[in-house]
């Protein structure tokens, strides 16, 4: 269970962090969208340094994985 949230807690933070940017890029919304936007890619790059550092390249390597896949087939 702990394995799932070592990709899942940094994935979320990710994609929102991300979102709160293109949304303020590309749908106007207003500056305060990159408070949390900035707080959450902050968690996210913490949370990535929680994983136990013998096992940190794969877990990066995994999660780089998920993030292409999805970006080629269209759900990224």
């Amino acid at each position: 269970m702990l394995t799932f949230f070592a990709y899942a807690g940094p994935a979320l933070a990710e994609i929102a962090g991300c979102f709160a940017f293109w949304a303020w890029l590309r749908l106007d919304k207003s500056p305060v969208w990159l408070v949390p936007g900035i707080l959450s890619l902050t968690l996210f790059a913490y949370l990535l340094t929680l994983v136990e550092s013998e096992v940190a390249g794969r877990t990066y390597a995994a999660y780089g994985g998920v993030y292409i896949v999805a970006s080629i087939s269209g759900y990224g």
